[in-house]
């Protein structure tokens, strides 16, 4: 029997002077019964002044009390405990722990202690907090970066509106000037000006179009209703596609950030909508609902594809992004029979009275 009890102690010293993190053992009362030559090095102590006693006699009264109330729950519940916790180390370092403590059941299955162990997670916090830290900092790059897109496609989709498009009509009445006043013959010079002409006013057409992709004027003239009207309007017009539009108020100005993402996501998700569905139908619902602005794309198509190209998942992750800028989200719900529903969620910030620039 003496024996078999020097062979435990010997296996148990073994154990405990080799882990490389802090163990210990305890009776119920909390008594120190064993620790590691690790534990022993974070306390900066030795083992007289450990074993056999109190947690409250080795460590301050702050640790202590958390230490004793994690045994007790222990002890109680008779189920293992895992938490972090976070102190000074021997050298005044202030130092992250990843601790486990779990009940010690004797033959009979009684609770007769508790053993534990804390593995030195200060590093891998570290890179935590730096890995936050500059996910943040992406994020307000992004954010300030996708504002400055924003505002430089404003300035030139007004550039091209009131400065190549006024140029391009000044240039057409000036060849319909000159159209009424050649003489019938020759009739080369005629065609030609009609020509002209004709070009002049696809440009026209052209410009319009480029300077609405860019930054649509009636998002910034007219307002968030209005836009998401024209975007319903033209996959109508322009995709077949017939678009349910409801809306459940139009007195409503937002802050500009809130009906630009607004705006860009649901464009985003009706041109997928055209392009990849299938659908025969779409519906666009906005909702005000406790301080949410609340928009659901929805369609009876096809379901999204597992495996979109790289500039869909791109198209995805952007409207995903757009919202979480502003502390709102996007949830997709996509299957081949119902079709998909994009839902967005956008925190309701209203503006002051909009006014139309001169």
């Amino acid at each position: 029997m003496a024996t078999e009890s020097s062979r435990d102690g010997w296996i148990q010293s073994a154990l405990l002077d080799n882990i490389p993190d802090m163990a210990w053992l305890k009776d119920r009362d909390s008594r120190y019964l064993a620790v590691s030559t690790t534990y022993l090095e974070a306390l900066g102590g030795t083992a007289d002044r450990v074993i056999g006693r109190m947690t409250a006699e080795v460590w301050p009264s702050d640790i202590a009390e958390v230490y004793l109330r994690t045994d007790r729950a222990v002890l109680r519940s008779g189920r293992r405990r895992r938490y972090e916790e976070c102190r000074r180390d021997a050298d005044g370092q202030l130092r992250w722990y990843d601790t486990i403590k779990s009940p010690i059941r004797n033959k009979a299955g009684r609770i007769v202690g508790t053993v534990g162990i804390s593995r030195d997670i200060t590093e891998r916090k570290a890179s935590e907090e730096e890995l936050l830290a500059s996910r943040a900092q992406l994020r307000k790059l992004s954010e300030f970066e996708q504002r400055a897109r924003e505002e430089e496609r404003a300035r030139i989709a007004r550039e091209l509106h009131d400065e190549l498009g006024q140029t391009l009509t000044a240039m057409k009445l000036d060849l319909v000037w000159l159209r009424e006043r050649l003489p019938a013959e020759p009739a080369t010079g005629v065609a030609r000006l009609n020509r002209l002409i004709s070009i002049a006013d696809q440009a026209v057409v052209d410009l319009r179009r480029i300077a609405t992709e860019l930054r649509p004027i009636i998002l910034d003239e007219l307002g968030l209703h209005c836009a998401i009207e024209w975007l319903a309007q033209s996959a109508t017009e322009h995709g077949a596609l017939p678009v349910q539009l409801v809306f459940d108020r139009n007195d409503c100005t937002y802050d500009p950030d809130v009906s630009t993402a607004a705006f860009r996501i649901v464009q985003e998700a009706l041109t997928n909508v055209v392009r990849h569905s299938r659908a025969t139908s779409a519906r666009i619902a906005v909702r005000h609902l406790d301080g949410l602005l609340l928009i659901e794309v929805s369609d009876d198509g096809c379901g999204i594809n597992s495996s979109a190209g790289a500039g869909d998942r791109l198209g995805l992750a952007g409207m995903r992004e757009r919202a979480r800028l502003l502390g709102g989200s996007v949830e997709i719900d996509s299957s081949a029979v119902q079709g998909t529903a994009v839902t967005v969620r956008l925190p309701f910030k209203t503006s002051g009275p909009r006014r139309r620039r001169t």
